[in-house]
Protein backbone atom coordinates (compact mmCIF):
# COMPACT_ATOMS: atom_id res chain seq x y z
CA UNK A 1 0.00 0.00 0.00
CA UNK A 2 1.33 3.44 -0.94
CA UNK A 3 0.89 6.04 1.76
CA UNK A 4 0.03 9.56 0.63
CA UNK A 5 1.17 12.68 2.43
CA UNK A 6 -1.69 14.95 3.45
CA UNK A 7 -1.44 18.71 3.03
CA UNK A 8 -4.64 19.91 4.73
CA UNK A 9 -5.21 19.44 8.45
CA UNK A 10 -7.42 16.36 9.04
CA UNK A 11 -11.03 17.27 9.70
CA UNK A 12 -11.43 14.79 12.56
CA UNK A 13 -8.55 16.38 14.45
CA UNK A 14 -9.81 19.89 13.78
CA UNK A 15 -13.25 18.99 15.13
CA UNK A 16 -11.72 17.49 18.28
CA UNK A 17 -9.52 20.56 18.75
CA UNK A 18 -12.42 22.98 18.29
CA UNK A 19 -14.37 21.28 21.06
CA UNK A 20 -11.66 22.48 23.43
CA UNK A 21 -10.16 25.53 21.71
CA UNK A 22 -12.52 27.11 19.14
CA UNK A 23 -11.29 29.15 16.17
CA UNK A 24 -7.86 27.51 16.18
CA UNK A 25 -6.11 25.65 13.39
CA UNK A 26 -3.54 22.88 13.16
CA UNK A 27 -0.40 23.45 11.15
CA UNK A 28 2.09 21.03 9.71
CA UNK A 29 5.38 21.58 11.53
CA UNK A 30 8.78 19.94 11.20
CA UNK A 31 10.33 19.07 14.54
CA UNK A 32 13.82 20.35 15.37
CA UNK A 33 16.72 18.02 14.50
CA UNK A 34 14.40 15.52 12.86
CA UNK A 35 12.72 14.90 9.52
CA UNK A 36 9.39 14.33 11.30
CA UNK A 37 6.34 16.48 10.55
CA UNK A 38 3.36 16.64 12.90
CA UNK A 39 -0.04 18.33 12.95
CA UNK A 40 0.35 20.72 15.89
CA UNK A 41 -1.19 23.86 17.31
CA UNK A 42 0.25 27.11 15.86
CA UNK A 43 3.22 28.52 17.78
CA UNK A 44 1.61 31.98 17.82
CA UNK A 45 -1.63 30.89 19.50
CA UNK A 46 -2.98 34.06 21.23
CA UNK A 47 -3.58 32.58 24.69
CA UNK A 48 -4.14 35.99 26.26
CA UNK A 49 -7.38 36.32 24.27
CA UNK A 50 -8.89 33.06 25.53
CA UNK A 51 -11.95 33.38 27.72
CA UNK A 52 -12.23 31.61 31.07
CA UNK A 53 -14.38 28.79 29.72
CA UNK A 54 -11.80 27.87 27.06
CA UNK A 55 -9.01 27.93 29.66
CA UNK A 56 -11.11 25.69 31.92
CA UNK A 57 -11.63 23.19 29.08
CA UNK A 58 -7.92 23.17 28.25
CA UNK A 59 -7.06 22.30 31.85
CA UNK A 60 -9.85 19.75 32.34
CA UNK A 61 -9.65 18.05 28.94
CA UNK A 62 -6.13 18.78 27.73
CA UNK A 63 -5.63 17.72 24.10
CA UNK A 64 -2.09 16.47 24.70
CA UNK A 65 -1.67 15.53 21.05
CA UNK A 66 -1.61 19.17 19.88
CA UNK A 67 1.93 19.52 21.26
CA UNK A 68 5.09 17.50 20.86
CA UNK A 69 6.20 17.42 24.49
CA UNK A 70 9.88 17.83 25.35
CA UNK A 71 10.34 14.22 26.47
CA UNK A 72 8.79 12.87 23.28
CA UNK A 73 10.92 15.14 21.12
CA UNK A 74 14.09 14.15 23.00
CA UNK A 75 13.27 10.44 22.65
CA UNK A 76 12.47 10.83 18.94
CA UNK A 77 15.75 12.65 18.32
CA UNK A 78 17.61 9.95 20.25
CA UNK A 79 16.00 7.10 18.30
CA UNK A 80 16.87 8.70 14.98
CA UNK A 81 20.46 9.28 16.12
CA UNK A 82 20.87 5.80 17.64
CA UNK A 83 18.54 3.53 15.62
CA UNK A 84 20.16 0.30 16.85
CA UNK A 85 17.99 0.47 19.98
CA UNK A 86 14.89 -0.44 17.94
CA UNK A 87 16.10 -1.63 14.53
CA UNK A 88 14.38 -4.86 13.43
CA UNK A 89 12.50 -5.04 16.76
CA UNK A 90 8.83 -5.00 17.77
CA UNK A 91 8.26 -1.78 19.68
CA UNK A 92 5.38 -0.44 21.77
CA UNK A 93 5.09 3.30 22.39
CA UNK A 94 3.05 3.79 25.58
CA UNK A 95 1.14 7.06 25.97
CA UNK A 96 1.81 7.81 22.33
CA UNK A 97 0.05 11.20 22.17
CA UNK A 98 0.92 12.72 18.81
CA UNK A 99 2.77 9.55 17.81
CA UNK A 100 6.17 11.23 17.56
CA UNK A 101 8.09 8.46 19.35
CA UNK A 102 6.29 5.70 17.45
CA UNK A 103 7.00 7.42 14.14
CA UNK A 104 10.67 7.90 15.06
CA UNK A 105 10.96 4.23 16.01
CA UNK A 106 9.55 3.17 12.65
CA UNK A 107 11.84 5.56 10.78
CA UNK A 108 14.73 4.12 12.81
CA UNK A 109 14.02 0.69 11.34
CA UNK A 110 11.75 -1.03 13.86
CA UNK A 111 10.08 -4.12 12.39
CA UNK A 112 6.69 -3.23 13.92
CA UNK A 113 5.58 -0.32 16.07
CA UNK A 114 2.44 -0.27 18.21
CA UNK A 115 1.20 3.17 19.28
CA UNK A 116 -0.73 2.78 22.54
CA UNK A 117 -2.87 5.51 24.07
CA UNK A 118 -6.07 5.38 26.12
CA UNK A 119 -7.25 8.61 24.45
CA UNK A 120 -8.93 7.75 21.17
CA UNK A 121 -8.37 11.22 19.70
CA UNK A 122 -4.66 10.79 20.39
CA UNK A 123 -4.75 7.53 18.43
CA UNK A 124 -6.41 9.41 15.57
CA UNK A 125 -3.59 11.95 15.80
CA UNK A 126 -1.06 9.10 15.65
CA UNK A 127 -2.73 7.75 12.52
CA UNK A 128 -2.81 11.12 10.78
CA UNK A 129 0.79 11.91 11.70
CA UNK A 130 1.88 8.47 10.53
CA UNK A 131 0.30 9.23 7.15
CA UNK A 132 2.08 12.57 7.12
CA UNK A 133 5.41 10.78 7.56
CA UNK A 134 4.57 7.85 5.29
CA UNK A 135 5.02 5.15 7.90
CA UNK A 136 2.72 2.36 9.01
CA UNK A 137 1.94 1.85 12.67
CA UNK A 138 -0.36 -0.41 14.66
CA UNK A 139 -2.75 1.06 17.22
CA UNK A 140 -3.87 0.00 20.69
CA UNK A 141 -6.18 1.78 23.15
CA UNK A 142 -5.42 -0.43 26.16
CA UNK A 143 -2.00 -1.69 27.17
CA UNK A 144 -3.59 -4.72 28.83
CA UNK A 145 -5.13 -5.72 25.51
CA UNK A 146 -1.65 -6.37 24.16
CA UNK A 147 -1.54 -10.13 23.64
CA UNK A 148 2.17 -10.44 22.96
CA UNK A 149 5.40 -9.47 24.60
CA UNK A 150 7.22 -6.85 22.54
CA UNK A 151 10.98 -6.40 22.30
CA UNK A 152 11.12 -2.79 23.50
CA UNK A 153 8.63 -0.58 25.32
CA UNK A 154 9.10 3.19 25.07
CA UNK A 155 7.40 5.70 27.37
CA UNK A 156 7.93 9.45 27.11
CA UNK A 157 6.44 11.97 29.52
CA UNK A 158 4.03 9.60 31.29
CA UNK A 159 5.24 9.97 34.89
CA UNK A 160 4.05 13.57 35.42
CA UNK A 161 1.35 12.28 37.76
CA UNK A 162 2.57 10.43 40.86
CA UNK A 163 -0.30 7.96 40.43
CA UNK A 164 1.23 6.81 37.15
CA UNK A 165 4.40 5.46 38.77
CA UNK A 166 2.90 1.97 39.07
CA UNK A 167 3.35 1.66 35.32
CA UNK A 168 7.08 1.21 35.88
CA UNK A 169 6.27 -2.27 37.21
CA UNK A 170 3.54 -2.92 34.65
CA UNK A 171 5.85 -2.17 31.71
CA UNK A 172 8.06 -5.07 32.74
CA UNK A 173 5.20 -7.49 32.05
CA UNK A 174 5.13 -6.52 28.40
CA UNK A 175 8.78 -6.09 27.41
CA UNK A 176 12.20 -7.23 28.60
CA UNK A 177 13.62 -3.80 27.70
CA UNK A 178 12.01 -0.49 28.70
CA UNK A 179 13.15 3.06 28.01
CA UNK A 180 11.53 5.95 29.89
CA UNK A 181 12.09 9.63 29.09
CA UNK A 182 10.72 12.29 31.41
CA UNK A 183 11.33 16.00 31.96
CA UNK A 184 9.21 16.22 35.11
CA UNK A 185 10.88 13.43 37.07
CA UNK A 186 14.60 14.01 37.47
CA UNK A 187 15.26 10.72 39.21
CA UNK A 188 13.20 7.94 40.70
CA UNK A 189 14.19 5.08 42.91
CA UNK A 190 13.24 1.75 41.38
CA UNK A 191 15.26 -1.47 41.63
CA UNK A 192 14.65 -2.35 37.96
CA UNK A 193 15.57 0.99 36.36
CA UNK A 194 18.68 3.13 36.16
CA UNK A 195 19.15 6.70 34.93
CA UNK A 196 21.29 6.56 31.78
CA UNK A 197 21.39 10.04 30.32
CA UNK A 198 19.99 13.55 30.30
CA UNK A 199 19.16 15.46 27.12
CA UNK A 200 17.94 18.97 26.39
CA UNK A 201 14.71 19.57 24.46
CA UNK A 202 11.72 21.89 24.41
CA UNK A 203 8.05 21.23 23.96
CA UNK A 204 7.09 22.07 20.38
CA UNK A 205 5.64 24.59 19.72
CA UNK A 206 7.74 26.10 22.50
CA UNK A 207 5.59 26.73 25.60
CA UNK A 208 8.36 28.80 27.15
CA UNK A 209 8.49 26.30 29.99
CA UNK A 210 10.80 26.69 32.96
CA UNK A 211 14.41 25.71 32.26
CA UNK A 212 14.11 22.69 34.55
CA UNK A 213 11.52 21.15 32.20
CA UNK A 214 13.88 21.42 29.24
CA UNK A 215 16.15 18.73 30.64
CA UNK A 216 14.86 15.25 29.84
CA UNK A 217 16.08 12.30 31.90
CA UNK A 218 16.41 8.88 30.27
CA UNK A 219 15.96 5.67 32.25
CA UNK A 220 16.53 2.07 31.19
CA UNK A 221 15.75 -1.31 32.66
CA UNK A 222 18.63 -3.08 34.34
Amino acid sequence: MTLQRQHAAPQALLEALHQVIPDTQLTRQQLPQTAIDLWLIPPDLPTEKMDDEVVRRIWSDTPYWIFCWASGLAMAQWLLAEPHHVKDKVVLDFGAGSGVVAIAAKLAGAKRVIACDIDLVSLTSCKENALLNQVELEYLADLYACTEQVDVLLAADVLYDQSNRFFLDEFLKFAPEVWVADSRVKNFSHPKYIKIDERSATTWPDLDEAKEFRNVSFYHTL
